[in-house]
């Protein structure tokens, strides 16, 4: 089936080959860690991302971006994912850091670092897709969804606080299907990457079976389409001076 709202989905299919679309063949690194971890480590050996499943406790599987001040260094900032978190969310944000990671590569800039992303282009796609907003006087604004199975917490007031800067979830608050928190200083675009993504009107492909059970009555529902014939006829010939 194809379903919406993608928050209320679940998992699908994580493989790495989809969630990291990295050039492993011009210097970024596979590493296979201890206990079934895998890294992937840009050339830079300062932004690397990790799977980390841990068999012995259900559910505790974890996908981590971080960012280190040195190679190897101590942490500048980190982006840590449920591994039950949609996987399109999950590509769609690796999608983005590598976008990020090359853009300081071939540039002056250092977007990884010192992103000068605005906050409001994290949540105001939120509002405009009939998100709720409320803000409390511990310096945090939370959005959520119109079924409240869901939402977007962002902690501007961040001076003497401790824990994420943004904050998302899906399913009840107090016992959510998965969670996703940025840490101080991860860039503000790779939060906004994921919100886009959130609230997309694509639709995900999923199984019944994958479907947590108490938020299938809020989800929209089509058909997948069915899958296309052959076709016997020759590819259309691609413009003259236009590359595949």
């Amino acid at each position: 089936m194809r379903v919406l709202p993608r928050h209320l989905a679940g998992p699908g299919q994580a493989d790495l080959e989809t969630i990291w679309a990295f050039p492993f063949d011009d210097g970024w690194h596979l590493h296979q860690g201890l206990e079934g971890m895998v890294f992937a480590i840009s050339p830079c050996a300062r932004l690397w991302t990790r799977s980390a499943p841990k068999p012995e406790e259900r559910g505790a599987d974890t996908w981590t971006i971080g960012m280190d001040r040195a190679p190897f260094g101590p942490r500048a900032w980190e982006i840590t994912f449920d591994a039950t978190t949609p996987a399109e969310l999950l590509r769609d944000v690796h999608t983005e850091l590598l976008d990020l990671y090359l853009e300081d590569r071939h540039s002056d800039k250092n977007h990884l670092v010192e992103d000068p992303t605005a906050p409001h282009e994290v949540y105001t796609p939120l509002l405009t897709h009939g998100w709720s907003h409320s803000v409390k006087t511990d310096g945090t604004q939370t959005f959520l969804p119109p079924e409240g199975l869901g939402g977007v917490r962002h902690r501007y007031a961040t001076t003497g606080a401790d824990g994420p800067v943004w904050r998302a979830w899906g399913g009840y608050p107090s016992a959510p299907h998965w969670q996703a928190q940025f840490s101080v200083g991860a860039p503000t675009t790779l939060a906004a990457a994921f919100t886009a993504s959130l609230i997309s009107t694509e639709p995900l492909h999923r199984a019944v079976k994958q479907i947590p059970f108490h938020t299938r009555r809020h989800l929209y529902v089509a058909p997948a389409a069915a899958p296309q014939p052959p076709s016997h006829l020759p590819p259309a010939p691609h413009p003259a001076g236009r590359a595949r």
